[in-house]
């Protein structure tokens, strides 16, 4: 059974290869998911998979976890080194920026994100 920053870290290296299977693997089925591009939320595999998909088209983003943290209700906030670029490799965004986790049977439930 892996960590909780076990499988926080192979999302976001999943994320970053552009691998969605090997992410939703370990997300819930009826995940819950902060839609930081458009706004608002989607929700279930198809919804992070429609979401991701339509980013990837516009925007070239990358992330990298810089430190784990727990909250008194039992999230896990990781500090995040964001970079997103255009598709022709100009950096829009460069900065750090809070996901705050909910996991449950080993899998992600929920994510929110914090400015």
């Amino acid at each position: 059974m892996l960590t909780d920053q076990e499988i926080l870290t192979k999302a976001y290296s999943a994320f970053n290869a552009r691998n969605i299977v090997e992410v939703l693997a370990v997300m819930h089925a009826d995940v819950n998911w902060s839609n930081g591009m458009e706004g608002g939320r989607v929700r279930g595999h198809q919804g992070v998979r429609d979401y991701w998909t339509r980013q990837w088209n516009l925007v070239d983003p990358h992330v990298e976890p810089r430190g784990y943290s727990m909250e008194e209700d039992g999230s896990i906030v990781v500090d995040v080194h964001q970079v997103v670029r255009d598709l022709a490799g100009n950096v829009l965004l460069d900065g750090m920026v809070q996901h705050i986790y909910h996991i449950q049977d080993n899998l992600i439930l929920r994510m929110d994100i914090r400015k």
